[in-house]
């Protein structure tokens, strides 16, 4: 009865006779100090614009932090991929690296192609060949001259940016500079192709272009080049292309006063006395030098 007093009492449901028996009970002593005590009570203060802020905060915050979740089949095939790319790099890094040898201005070189075919390097040259490819081509590219003496076996091509020499097993010298082309073939048969066309030189045969101008096959005397020998010789060369020569042997700075730079020139000089190689040109052309320190000038008098 007294549980149903309370909700009646707190639905204000009591009948002034149920309030009077109600409130002579011990529980109503104790209700009574509740409602007291609970009418003392404040609510908190609540900032409803300051919560919904908070609220929207969160909710931004939740949708940038995003959580993915990777598929461990999906890892191991970004780690193949990067192991493939890395062989591939090797792989094209190995069969592309090219060898080179070069000399500088007074200095020869020699090296031995895998092949075992020989080269000497003249003064300021450079080969360049792939040591990995070699089994499947041989080929060198040159810059400047060179004389080969190439073991037998497929074709052997030398690659200037004036024309390309094929041979199968020979002794030939190239000289490619500065509108000059020269291919001396001193024994078998050499194959040049220069400008798109095909020439064939023997052995004991020289084919020669300068300034663009194909001379005709001249004969050669020699077994190998003479500057092999520490000699360089010219026959009916324009002396610009001898100065130049000069210039390479001996590190040296050439200038020309009054001098007929495309007069013709027949003769050697030696590549290791400057003094002999200076007399040897000047003579010969009928023109005077000076030399101070490692520069020449040639001149001619008026």
């Amino acid at each position: 009865m007294q549980e149903n007093y309370l909700a009646k009492w707190l639905n204000n449901e009591l009948t002034e006779e149920e309030i009077i028996q109600f409130k002579k009970t011990e529980e109503y002593a104790s209700y009574q100090k509740i409602i007291t005590a609970s009418s003392k009570l404040k609510a908190p203060e609540f900032d409803q614009e300051k919560a919904l802020q908070a609220i929207n905060k969160k909710r931004n915050t939740n949708k940038q932090t995003k959580v993915i979740k990777l598929n461990p089949f999906k890892k191991y095939i970004s780690i193949a991929a990067a192991v493939i790319l890395l062989f591939g790099l090797g792989y094209f890094y190995t069969t592309t690296l090219e060898q080179t040898v070069s000399t500088d201005y007074a200095q020869n070189n020699e090296l031995i192609l895998p092949d075992n075919s020989e080269v000497i390097l003249n003064a300021e040259s450079k080969i360049a060949y792939n040591k990995n490819k070699w089994d499947q081509k041989r080929d060198v590219s040159l810059e400047g001259e060179a004389f080969f003496k190439v073991a037998k076996g497929e074709k052997f091509t030398v690659t200037t940016n004036q024309g390309v020499i094929s041979v199968l097993g020979t002794q030939f010298n190239v000289e490619t500079r500065a509108n000059f082309f020269e291919v001396t073939c001193y024994e078998g048969l050499v194959n040049v192709n220069y400008n798109g066309k095909d020439y064939k030189v023997p052995g004991g045969t020289s084919f020669m272009v300068i300034n663009g101008n194909v001379a005709p096959l001249s004969h050669v005397k020699t077994l190998v080049p003479s500057w092999t020998l520490n000699e360089s010789t010219f026959k009916s060369i324009p002396l610009e292309f001898v100065f130049n020569e000069l210039q390479r042997q001996f590190n040296l700075t050439v200038t020309t006063k009054n001098v007929n730079t495309k007069q013709l020139y027949t003769g050697s000089f030696n590549n290791k006395d400057l003094d002999l190689a200076l007399k040897s040109i000047s003579i010969p052309s009928k023109i005077s030098y000076t030399l101070e320190e490692n520069k020449v000038l040639f001149y001619a008098e008026k």
